[in-house]
Order: structure tokens, then C-alpha cells, then sequence
């Protein structure tokens, strides 16, 4: 089931400078600020717009998938477009347009949250909805500022809506205090928001797709991770696995199910950006960005870019790394780890797959691989886009239950607990008809289990915005060892130097803001 219709609304703050003073004009189509935040339903459109934010381009659309996979080792660019290639390679200049959008975009949800958090507890209304938009308007802000720290690494933090002129200029934050925010708001968002909205009365009540208390305690428990704070993560994740109110996800029988059209907000599935085709919610406008309006299109780019040539524009492929690393451990009946086909699209005729999209003979070269994932290919569809060109209703999903399991199991290994771990890497490699782990290796280290837990990672997350981040986090940039695996497995990291893993800070924001430092990557 699609989310409702995101409703489209432009939130903006009243000039602060003007020519003539006596000068005073309005456009009669855009609402301002006084005159917004009176009743209940402006509440809900508020918080509504701060889930706009994610649909644009420089958000889930396409560039903040696009430019974190393509600096993961398994994925690497295969564009005319350069700034998809130097992302991967690291060398992207400041003066990108997609990192400009990226940071836009996420300052844009920073914006649309604040607003709510400033105004909507002073609105009359019910008590139950203002308390349930309060908690997304939490956990939406510590969404952006995840994607703001772990792409740019260093921020201004802004909390509040800027009053004057001054504030538009706020200072760089220490990493420190950015997640000490993320996971101020995310225990704010954990304690204010509902386990599903199908048991809730009110205005929002049934609307899937909307952040809950299982997304809160997801994210929470990955924020204590990234910052190693190993009994924290490991609290958070349990609760999840067998608390007792959030306790509600299981792994799907069919590891597709979590990137098909057709089994979305499924019961993995704790937090994903809702896209639909314009048959389904309307639309004559792609959703790019710029100023909304009521015709915007919710439909994402990433099909189109990751697909094969001759469905796509292929400005990315998967790593032979990646594709050997799937066939490096058979199922228990003989076969090949069925993730594979899922994720990489690639000639197998052991594996009874020699066709492409909707039937199709393999039209490549016997050796060629593409991304699978995210796109229309084995999911019965004759095109990628339905005739068209960037027309994909898949929901990306940003946490699955499968990624809780696994970095439970990581921090219990962090913690010294490392035979625990074993029983939840297990429930994935399961779903994959994969040996008990437990059997083919037994009695890990606890440094043998960090690089057996980053192998599952690799295998279950590729293609999904995640690897990046995971390299980052584990230090391997700065390890020799690892560097040069990382080298091994990807070319692109032979350019990598010291702090380009990270995303360089837009020379235009430099430009503006005085108070703006540059970041490791400018």
C-alpha cells in the first residue's frame, strides 16, 4: 500500500530586506508563514511537506543513492555524466551540482521540521495528532542530519527557524554535537511516535509509510553504532528483536519482496521513502525540485540511472568483486546464493537465468553484469520507466529488518559476546539457504567475526546506500590492509586520499557563509 498523496507545501519565511518599506506584496499562491500554523490540518500539511523533502533529486530520488553507492567497492561508475564518475573515484569537485542538491535537500527537511517543532505546539488540536506529528517532524531531522554527517562530516546545526538576517549564517558543529542531536531527537521521536498508524484515530490515521517508533528505535540503535556506543546500539536493537511493544518485524520469505512494487511497507520493512507512478497519485511535473507545486510527479530516478543499457541509462555497474563475492559460499542444496540474481543482473544458465525484464534473451556479452536492484528487471515488466524515462514507483527502503539483525549481531561481537552474535547473522544467511554459520566456522575471534559480519553486510546491503558508510565507520580507509583490499576490489579506490571519503562541503554554501569551514573532502 502507496502513502497518501505527499501533499506539496511551500513553507517559506516572509522577506527580511526590503527595497521600500512601504512596498508591501504577496503572491496570492504561496503561503506565508502568519498566515500558516492555526489549525490541525496545517499540522499535518507541515509535516507532510518535511516528507516532500525526501522525493526531490538530491534526496531519495536519485542523487543520494546514486553518490553513496558509487563510492562503495561494490559499485562503480559508468557515466558521461562526470560527477556521478568523480563521486565514485573521489575526486568530485565542490562546484557538483548533485552534492549542491544533496545538501539542499536535506537542509530543506532540517527547514520544514524546524518550522514544525516551532509552531505546532502552540496549535489547538487534538493532542494524540500533534503529539504523533511532533515525533516525525524529531525523527525527520535526525533523518537529514544522518545523511548530513555521514556525506558532508561536518555541518552547521540549526535547530530553530532563523529570525533575522544573523542567523542565516550559522557556524560549523563538531561531528560530536550533530549525533548528540540525532539522538536527542530520535529518543524524542522514540517516545512521541506510535507503532503503526493503522491503530491511531485521527487525520493520519492508516497512512503507511509514516516514520513509527519501531523507525525511532532503528535509527537510534544505528546512531549508537556509528558513534560506538556498543551497549546502547545493542539495547536499541533488542528491543526490536523480542522488546515487547516494537517487537513487530520479521524477514521476508523472499529476499525480492524488498525491492519490488508490488510488496512494499512489508513486514522488514522499518522505514521507506514512498515513490508511485502518476496512474497512481496523479502528476504531470517530475519531481525534481525547485518551488513545489500541486502537479509534481513521486516517482524516482533510480531505476532509470542503475538500469542496463538498452533499458537505462547504466551510469553505474557492479564491481566483479561483488558478483565473485556471491559465489564464494554455495546454498546447501548446490546452488548460488539466491541474492545474486536480486541484486546483479548477469548471464547464469546454471542458475536458469539467460533473460532480462520481461522474458527477454540476455542481449549482452556473456561476461557483462548491471545492477538488478532497484530496477523493473525479473519483476515482470517489459521497459524500465513503462515506455518512458525516469518513472520508478518503487519505495527505497532505508532500514530493513535484516540490517537491525546484523548490526545487533556486530555490536554483541563489539561487546565480547561473540558466540551470541552467530544466531542472528544465522536468520539471515537462512533466508538465503546459506550452511549454519556456526558449522562451516566456528568459534570466530572476535576479529575473524568483524570481517565475517562485514562479508554478510556486503552480500545482503549491496546496492542499497549503505557500504560507504560501513567502510567509513570501520576505519578501513586508514587501515593499510584494507586499503589495499578495498583497491583490490574496486579501482576506483587507487585515487582515494585522506579524507575524500566524504563528500566536499558546496562552494556555493562555502561562498555565502562566512561562518562555514570547509570539510576534509574540499
Amino acid at each position: 500500500m502507496k502513502l497518501y498523496k505527499t501533499l506539496i507545501l511551500s513553507l517559506a519565511l516572509g522577506g527580511l530586506v526590503s527595497c521600500d518599506d512601504d512596498l508591501e506584496l504577496s503572491n496570492p499562491n504561496s503561503q506565508t508563514t502568519e498566515a500558516f500554523w492555526e489549525t490541525g490540518d496545517h499540522a499535518i500539511e507541515g509535516i507532510n511537506a518535511a516528507y516532500n523533502s525526501m522525493i526531490i533529486d538530491g534526496y531519495y530520488m536519485r542523487m543520494t543513492p546514486a553518490l553513496t553507492d558509487g563510492r562503495g567497492d561494490d559499485f562503480t561508475g559508468d557515466s558521461p555524466w562526470l560527477d556521478l564518475v568523480q563521486a565514485g573515484n573521489f575526486t568530485l569537485l565542490p562546484t557538483s551540482g548533485p552534492i549542491q542538491w544533496m545538501w539542499s535537500a536535506y537542509y530543506q527537511q532540517v527547514f520544514r521540521t524546524n518550522q514544525v517543532l516551532t509552531n505546532v505546539p502552540e496549535i489547538e488540536m487534538d493532542e494524540n495528532v500533534k503529539e504523533r506529528v511532533l515525533g516525525q517532524a524529531y525523527f525527520l531531522r535526525a533523518f537529514a542530519y544522518f545523511h548530513l554527517v555521514t556525506n558532508f562530516e561536518r555541518v552547521p546545526l540549526i535547530t530553530t527557524v532563523p529570525e533575522n538576517e544573523d542567523e542565516y549564517y550559522p557556524p560549523t558543529a563538531s561531528q560530536e554535537e550533530i549525533w548528540n542531536q540525532i539522538i536527542s531527537d530520535l529518543q524524542n521521536a522514540q517516545d512521541m511516535l506510535p507503532v503503526d498508524f493503522a491503530s491511531v484515530s485521527g487525520a493520519d490515521q492508516g497512512q503507511t509509510g509514516r516514520a513509527t517508533k519501531g523507525a525511532a528505535t532503528g535509527f537510534l540503535g544505528k546512531a549508537y553504532l556509528y558513534t560506538e556506543q556498543w551497549q546502547a546500539a545493542a539495547d536499541e536493537f533488542a528491543k526490536l528483536i523480542n522488546g515487547s511493544d516494537v517487537s513487530v518485524y520479521s524477514l521476508t520469505a523472499d529476499y525480492q519482496d524488498n525491492f519490488s512494487p508490488f510488496t512494499e511497507n512489508n513486514s522488514e520493512s522499518l522505514f521507506e521513502v514512498q515513490f508511485a507512478t502518476p496512474d497512481q497519485v496523479g502528476g504531470t511535473v517530475m519531481n525534481y525540485g525547485g518551488e513545489p507545486t500541486s502537479g509534481w510527479m513521486q516517482v524516482s530516478s533510480v531505476g532509470h540511472t542503475y538500469a542496463m543499457d538498452g533499458y537505462g541509462y547504466s551510469d553505474f555497474l557492479p564491481t566483479r568483486w561483488i558478483y565473485n563475492e556471491y559465489k564464494e559460499e554455495e546454498t546447501v542444496d548446490g546452488n548460488v546464493d539466491p541474492r545474486l540474481l536480486v541484486t546483479i543482473a548477469s548471464y547464469e544458465p546454471q542458475a536458469n537465468s539467460t533473460t532480462v525484464y520481461n522474458g527477454t534473451p540476455w542481449p549482452h556479452a556473456e561476461d557483462a553484469i548491471y545492477p538488478r536492484k532497484y530496477t523493473h528487471d525479473g519483476l515482470g515488466f517489459d521497459t524500465e520507466s513503462q515506455g518512458r524515462v525516469e518513472l520508478s514507483e518503487i519505495n527505497y527502503r532505508v532500514m530493513r529488518y535484516a540490517d537491525v539483525l546484523l548490526m545487533y549481531a556486530e555490536a554483541l561481537n563489539e561487546l565480547g559476546q561473540t558466540s551470541e552474535a552467530y544466531q542472528y547473522i544465522q536468520q539471515v544467511r537462512d533466508r538465503a539457504n546459506l550452511p549454519e554459520l556456526s558449522s562451516v566456522m566456528p568459534n570466530m575471534t572476535q576479529e575473524e567475526m568483524r570481517d565475517q559480519i562485514a562479508h554478510e553486510r556486503a552480500l545482503e546491503f549491496a546496492i542499497e546506500s549503505i557500504r560507504i558508510h560501513d567502510i567509513i565507520r570501520w576505519g578501513w580507509l586508514y587501515d593499510d590492509e584494507k586499503l589495499s583490499e578495498l583497491q583490490d576490489h574496486d579501482p576506483d579506490f587507487n585515487s582515494w586520499t585522506p579524507g575524500k571519503e566524504y563528500l566536499p562541503i558546496p562552494q556555493t554554501e562555502l561562498d555565502v557563509n562566512p561562518n562555514l569551514e570547509p570539510n576534509s573532502a574540499n
